[in-house]
């Protein structure tokens, strides 16, 4: 008696190489991501912050009701590292305020509205000058993968000191551009009135919360 032979439908053998490409990524997901909590992994030298995925989150109060945040996208500048002495690491990083955005285009144009009949701005105005933050000071916890950052934050055309909560996220080696790269997370808070920015105040509340992601590729 002779066995029947399978039928191999075309749709079948069109199938199989779909669902092995398609199976990589899902591979390379499982083996982890390319950046992990790891100070071996830090190389000495220059770094440039990756405008793409670096931001700073601002929030505040509004009303009493709720919390509302922006954001400040497209940072640029250095950070000059070496994992054998981090406390000698210098930052220096431009964020755009022209570039702010928020959840609400109404707002988002508030924020860049000319002051009315020529008048001062409620917010930073039709054309402000980018914010800058120059580091003064890093001081290490005793694991070394937090930090106290202190420097010099130049917002509205004016400096004050600031001081940043700031944790090591990861290093690694970018897979698409093949670069050294360091991430941090921090956090801190601010008082716009100290940049000369009061409208709303206090209904809109003078104290602003910032959490920043920050990723930076060797040069």
């Amino acid at each position: 008696m002779r066995l029947a032979r399978p039928r191999i439908r075309p749709l079948a053998i069109l199938a199989a190489p779909i669902l092995v490409i398609a199976a990589v990524p899902v591979i390379a997901q499982n083996s982890g991501p390319p950046g992990a909590p790891d100070r071996a992994r830090v190389a000495a030298g220059t770094y440039a912050a990756d405008p793409g995925h670096t931001m700073v989150v601002w929030e505040v109060d509004h009303f009493g009701f709720s919390k509302y945040s922006g954001i400040f996208g497209d940072v640029t500048g250095t950070l000059a590292i070496d994992p054998a002495n981090l406390a000698a690491a210098r930052l220096d990083v431009t964020i755009p305020v022209a570039k702010v955005t928020t959840a609400s285009a109404g707002l988002t144009a508030h924020l860049l509205r000319a002051g009315k009949d020529g008048g001062k701005p409620d917010f930073f105005g039709a054309a402000p000058a980018d914010a800058k933050f120059v580091s003064t000071k890093i001081v290490l916890d005793d694991d070394g993968d937090e930090a106290k950052v202190t420097g010099n934050l130049t917002l509205n055309g004016v400096t004050k000191p600031v001081t940043l909560d700031v944790d090591f996220h990861g290093a690694g080696t970018n897979p698409y551009n093949k670069k050294a790269t360091v991430g941090f997370q921090a956090e801190g808070k601010i008082k716009r009135s100290d940049f000369g920015i009061t409208f709303g105040i206090p209904a809109v509340s003078d104290e602003v919360e910032l959490e920043i992601h920050a990723a930076f590729e060797k040069q």
